[in-house]
């Protein structure tokens, strides 16, 4: 569990339950004359114990499965960003990723990430796989099922996964990428997890990441700038002479229902990071989370939609669905503190960065074929930093010192791991391989046969 949140939210959940099922049951019980007040107190107390154990639970099974959702919206974005040669394969991408991920944080990634983070200085915890208890013991004490806990945090790190596959697409196999998918969601992601949610060194120092701005999204963000560097750009995107040649993707209004299905996940991955759901005050919480983060998007587009008509005369339709997405990043680290205005702002930013980050990766020859490193690592910092702003407990050197650990940390753990199958295995396709492109060469599946190389050999 995100343990610095939920302790503090489960005292209340526990305590407003209770005194809301108290008031329905003492006077139910007092008929009973053979029932005395201890006895009606206790079945009071039971029953509120219960009620929270439910409604935690609850919050996190719709959490979780609406962040899962989030994964057709990265494969959907991801199709739509690529060209139609290789719409297949970031097809199949997503749903291996999704899957490896999920069984690496059953195998080893939730206790490492939450189990007695102490032991080691806060640094990681115990390895092996997540247990899921039955109803009652410790399930009942800490107030939610064991079972919706770890498919809520699984969802998390699948999510950190799928940032990486938009960055690298069109030009890595299939079975590398896997491989470093495992070791990322098993291993790398819950070390950097439990330094904060598990308790660890910087939960203890102050740092503030409330749903994951840094936790998840830099930290996908770092490790696909390390295999975007590593790995090299497409062939043709960048000239001799220094010239940009541009890919368009292969559907727009795929990319755009990607985005949307994103937007609609995040108020799971956002709002669900209450972590509680007994008390009027945790439900008035998460329904200010819901606005805020919705209004930081739309600020977002909106900043993207006015900045592209400015410098480019047109407006970019794919620089405002990133433009939604960066706004989603940056207000994740502090969803409920700002006020609505301060949310639209802190969105609107995230859009900034994103119009004039694309086109420095692009001078750089940093070829990021979806536009991730803008939108989940340069917007997460930024929605990293700027929480003091609205969150007086927060301060800007620890909120720093947090920023820069999980990027030292994941540039160097990943870019070892890239280096290492690009050794072995290779981590790249051939030039052939890449003109023809990855559905006929890896995956042999054209997602649109009619149009491809498929149709012309008939």
């Amino acid at each position: 569990m995100k343990s610095e949140f939920y302790n503090q939210r489960l005292g209340r959940t526990l305590l407003g339950a209770g005194l809301f099922t108290a008031a329905l049951a003492l006077p139910a019980l007092a008929q009973d004359t053979g029932t005395d007040a201890g006895t009606a107190t206790d079945a009071a107390s039971t029953a509120g114990a219960d009620m929270a154990y439910i409604f935690n639970t609850l919050l996190f099974l719709i959490g979780g499965f609406l962040v899962m959702w989030m994964a057709a919206g990265f494969a959907m974005l991801e199709a739509g960003l690529v060209r139609s040669k290789n719409v297949s394969m970031q097809c199949l991408k997503n749903i291996a990723l999704y899957s490896v991920a999920g069984i690496m944080f059953w195998v080893l990634g939730y206790n490492l990430m939450y189990n007695d983070v102490a032991a080691s200085g806060g640094y990681f915890g115990i390895p092996g796989p997540k247990a899921f208890e039955d109803v009652g013991g410790s399930d009942l004490e800490t107030g939610y099922s064991a079972a919706s806990d770890w498919f809520f945090q699984m969802v998390f790190v699948a999510a950190t996964a799928s940032i990486v596959s938009g960055t690298v697409a069109e030009r890595v196999k299939l079975w590398p990428f896997l491989i470093f998918t495992a070791v990322l969601t098993g291993i790398f992601y819950p070390i950097t997890g439990s330094w904060q949610w598990g308790g660890g060194w910087l939960s203890e120092m102050g740092f503030s990441d409330f749903a994951g701005s840094t936790i998840v999204h830099s930290v996908g963000g770092w490790a696909a700038l390390t295999g975007a560097v590593i790995i090299g750009a497409r062939k043709g995107k960048y000239g001799a002479d220094g010239s940009v040649h541009v890919m368009p993707g292969s559907s727009i209004p795929l990319a755009t229902l990607g985005t949307f299905i994103l937007w609609l996940g995040w108020f799971g991955f956002n709002g669900a990071s209450q972590l509680a759901m007994g008390t009027a005050g945790d439900v008035t919480d998460i329904s200010r989370i819901f606005a805020n983060t919705n209004l930081a998007a739309a600020g977002g587009v909106v900043a993207a939609v006015i900045l592209t008509q400015i410098f480019y005369k047109k407006v970019d339709v794919t620089m405002a669905l990133n433009g939604a997405l960066a706004g989603l990043v940056s207000i994740t680290a502090e969803p409920l503190a700002p006020s609505a205005g301060l949310a639209i702002l802190i969105g609107a930013v995230g859009g900034v960065i994103v119009v004039f980050a694309v086109p420095l990766l692009d001078k750089l020859k940093i070829d990021d074929v979806v536009g991730a490193i803008p939108v989940h690592l340069l917007a997460g910092i930024w929605g990293t930093l700027v929480v003091p702003l609205s969150n007086s407990d927060a301060s800007i050197v620890t909120q720093f010192i947090g920023v820069v650990a999980y990027g030292v940390f994941t540039v160097v753990a990943t870019g070892i791991l890239w280096f290492v199958l690009k050794m072995v295995t290779g981590v790249r396709v051939t030039p052939e391989e890449e003109a023809m492109g990855l559905d006929m060469a890896e995956v042999g599946v054209e997602a649109y046969p009619e149009f491809g190389t498929g149709s012309q050999r008939m």
